[in-house]
């Protein structure tokens, strides 16, 4: 891909980033601005996801462009400290399969961000950045949680957990004991799942998912994805999966991207 169509493709990825404030990603330029003069040298930020020791931390990604980009992936690395197995602590570099192995030209700056978010949620210590982290969170958990939480609050400004809260770890186990308690959080993540499962039949209004989410790899949302295959005219066809035609993808892409 040329500088020139590199550059519109990047201005557009970062209107489409400005625009979704309900996704809390955002882009600046390295000073913090938002005056996109250099499309090689961005920084990312997004929040740290509920739920985990990372919640509520502002965390900082340095991004950048290298002259293959789309068909090679953008460099990050976190600059706000992370205790996490995935990240160095030390570096900030990132072991993540969508910025390495498993990117693909039809991933963008935002649907890279997402995933470095998500990594939050689901850290994977069996292929770890940082070996000492890894192994905290496999043979220590508890552990783990308490200076990932420390971190998040010295080094990314997480608000520190109120005494009684469940994130601290200290919360009221209602007098149950250690069965009790994982049968109360093994019910817990079933209503969980179950609100979640809910949620996403409603968001994809009927389509098929798999149809949907590869244009939510992209980094766009359900609902976005949804609204452009009702305008372009796709076919619900009883939530069984099928193959665009060509002519189709490209009207869905073309609307995502606001060219239509």
């Amino acid at each position: 891909m040329g500088s020139a169509n590199r550059n519109r493709r990047l201005q557009k990825e970062i209107q489409d980033i400005l625009k979704d404030t309900p996704s809390g990603i955002t882009l600046t330029t390295p000073s913090g601005s938002t005056d996109f003069a250099d499309l090689t040298k961005f920084h990312g930020h997004f929040i740290g996801p509920p739920d985990t020791p990372y919640e509520g931390g502002k965390y900082d990604v340095d991004i950048q462009i290298t002259a293959e980009y789309p068909f090679k992936p953008p460099v990050m690395r976190f600059i706000t400290r992370i205790w996490h197995p995935n990240v160095s602590s030390q570096t900030g570099a990132i072991c993540l399969d969508t910025l390495g192995a498993q990117w693909s030209p039809v991933l963008t700056l935002k649907s890279a961000l997402i995933s470095l978010q998500s990594l939050l949620s689901s850290p994977e210590p069996k292929d770890p950045q940082d070996a000492e982290v890894a192994s905290m969170l496999i043979s220590r958990p508890e552990e783990f949680a308490h200076v990932a939480q420390e971190w998040a609050i010295r080094y990314a400004n997480a608000p520190a957990p109120t005494p009684g809260s469940g994130r601290t770890g200290a919360g009221s186990s209602g007098g149950m004991d250690e069965a009790g308690l994982k049968e109360r959080k093994k019910a817990d993540e079933k209503e969980k799942k179950k609100r979640e499962e809910q949620r996403l039949r409603e968001a994809y209004q009927g389509y098929n998912r798999n149809m949907i989410d590869r244009f939510v790899e992209m980094g766009f949302t359900i609902e976005r994805v949804v609204a452009a295959f009702e305008f372009v005219g796709i076919e619900k066809a009883g939530g069984e999966e099928y193959e665009l035609e060509e002519e189709y993808m490209g009207d869905v892409t073309a609307k995502l991207f606001d060219e239509m």
